[in-house]
């Protein structure tokens, strides 16, 4: 069946993540009205190139590529494994991923997702990369979402391993979590290059 090159781009842009919720998928395809792209999503859904799941309460339902869809962009078949632990985590990837998008207006081109780093390594050890890259001016700039606390020595690793492979990095962290925050400082005020962004940010306007 031969789909449109609005309709693809919805079935890549679901590709590049391991699912996306309705709202990221409305803003990142830039579709001219909500009425054209609840059709075109409605059409992928009817015709089994989406999935459509209700995971937790009060969580908005999550899309994924079904079988069909991986197949008709090139994926592996292998269909997307969603963690219940991760998904508010996960959420927050996608709308720290929004912010850029549409307020700082960064082309979605020049995002790399932490999934599509890892496919790139194959089968293997599998190594530590932060949740998205944006390339922009010829350089990198690596950004690690972090929700809840962990050993000192575990970000410290982290943020070595960013400072070593990209230009600069970005912990996006909550306020509210004051050792987190203390914690992050701490291990970044030794690095070059590294910032905070809170989360109460990147959330204001959505």
């Amino acid at each position: 069946m031969n789909l449109s090159e609005e309709e693809r781009q919805l079935l890549y842009l679901t590709g590049k993540w391991h699912f996306l919720l309705g709202r990221h998928l409305n803003r990142f395809s830039k579709h001219s009205s909500k009425r054209t792209f609840y059709r075109r999503l409605k059409y992928l859904l009817d015709n089994g190139y989406l999935n459509r799941e209700y995971l937790l309460y009060r969580v908005p339902p999550v899309y994924t590529l079904s079988h069909k869809g991986r197949v008709l962009i090139g994926l592996n078949k292998r269909e997307d494994k969603i963690r219940l632990d991760q998904l508010k985590h996960d959420i927050l990837v996608l709308d720290t991923v929004l912010y850029f998008v549409s307020v700082k207006n960064i082309s979605m081109d020049s995002i790399t997702s932490e999934k599509e780093l890892h496919s790139k390594d194959g089968f293997g050890t599998r190594k530590h990369y932060p949740d998205f890259i944006i390339e922009k001016n010829g350089e990198t700039y690596a950004y690690e979402i972090e929700l809840s606390l962990k050993a000192e020595s575990r970000i410290s690793e982290n943020v070595q391993l960013n400072y070593i492979n990209y230009d600069y990095q970005v912990w996006v962290i909550s306020k509210d979590n004051k050792k987190l925050c203390r914690t992050v400082e701490n291990v970044l005020s030794t690095y070059s290059g590294a910032s905070i962004l809170y989360t109460c940010e990147v959330l204001k306007d959505d």
